[in-house]
């Protein structure tokens, strides 16, 4: 469990270094915004058939996966 945030931490920052701005939140969104893209990157990897039931996505997906959780996010922040 602490890997996975760590990994989280991590992949939270890349998508953040990617794609620089103002955003809300300090260290713990960015967390969960890197669990969170590692999650989207392997639902949509086992729907599209690219990963099988119990195999993790990789590195590269789960930042894209989080960047696109990141320009969700900001869409709805903008929003308010």
């Amino acid at each position: 469990m602490i890997w996975a945030l760590l990994v989280g931490l991590v992949v939270g920052a890349v998508a953040r270094f990617i794609m620089p701005g103002k955003d809300p939140g300090g260290i713990f969104v960015t967390m969960l915004l890197g669990v969170a893209g590692a999650f989207v990157a392997n639902w949509f990897g086992q729907n599209a058939g690219w990963y099988v039931q119990g195999e993790a996505a990789g590195f590269v997906a789960s930042v894209l996966g989080a960047i696109v959780l990141l320009i969700i996010f900001r869409m709805i922040v903008k929003r308010r």
